[in-house]
C-alpha cells in the first residue's frame, strides 16, 4: 500500500516538478524476476526509476546499511521494501535476500557502481550486479538517469533492452573473477549505450 501511494505521489512530483520524460518504455518485460541495474548520481535515484517504472514492480532496493541506523527512516525504507546491505564486505546475507526476491518473482534494483558517482559520469562497476545476475539468470534491465535533479529539470530515465548474462561455470579463483569482470563488463555497456538519453531511444 505505501509502496503504490508512494509511486503515485512521486511519479506527479517528478513529471510536473522536474518535467522527468522516460525514454524506452517499449523495453520493459511486463514482470519479474528482473535485476534493474541503474547509474547512481543523486540520493533521488531511487524515487526517480521507481517512480518512472510501472508500480506492480515493487522495486527492492539494496540500499546502504548506514541509512538503517535512523529508526524513522528505517521504517519508511523496509516498507518501502528496501534491505540493507553492508558495502565494506561481501555481505553474504544481502545476496540470499536478492536471490529469495528474484526466486519469488521479484524486482530488485541494483547501483552496480556501488557508490554516487560526484562527476556525474559512470563509475567502475563492482561484480556484485554481475554475480547475482549470473547466479540467479534473471534478466537485467539497464537504467540510466540523466538531468539536473533540480526543479524545473530537464530530468531524463532511458530504459535498455533486457538482457541476461551467461551462468558462471568456473574451475578457480582466477576464471571465476575472469567471468565476473566480464559480467560487469556487459551491464557497464548496457548503460553506456544509453548516453545520451535524448540521442539513444525514442521518446515516450
Amino acid at each position: 500500500m505505501l509502496y503504490r501511494l508512494g509511486h503515485f505521489v512521486f511519479r506527479i512530483v517528478y513529471l510536473v516538478l522536474f518535467k522527468r520524460r522516460v525514454y524506452g518504455g517499449e523495453q520493459l518485460p511486463h514482470q519479474g524476476p528482473l535485476i534493474i541495474c541503474a547509474n547512481h548520481v543523486n540520493w533521488q535515484d531511487p524515487l526517480i526509476i521507481g517512480s518512472a517504472l510501472p508500480a506492480h514492480y515493487k522495486i527492492k532496493y539494496m540500499a546502504k546499511e548506514e541509512l538503517f541506523r535512523n529508526r524513522f527512516v528505517a521504517y519508511f525504507l523496509k516498507k518501502a521494501g528496501a534491505f540493507p546491505v553492508n558495502r565494506q564486505k561481501a555481505d553474504i546475507a544481502a545476496v540470499r535476500r536478492c536471490f529469495k526476491v528474484l526466486d519469488e518473482g521479484g524486482v530488485i534494483g541494483l547501483f552496480p557502481e556501488g557508490t554516487r558517482s560526484k562527476s556525474g559520469e559512470l563509475q567502475h562497476l563492482q561484480e556484485g550486479a554481475a554475480l547475482i545476475a549470473a547466479r540467479s539468470g534473471a534478466p537485467v534491465l539497464p537504467v540510466l538517469v540523466t538531468g539536473s535533479y533540480r526543479t524545473g529539470g530537464p530530468l531524463s530515465v532511458a530504459i535498455g533492452p533486457v538482457f541476461s548474462l551467461p551462468g558462471l561455470d568456473y574451475k578457480g579463483r582466477k576464471e571465476r573473477k575472469a567471468q565476473l569482470e566480464e559480467g560487469s563488463r556487459m551491464i557497464y555497456e548496457s548503460l553506456r549505450a544509453l548516453y545520451p538519453a535524448d540521442q539513444n531511444v525514442e521518446s515516450l
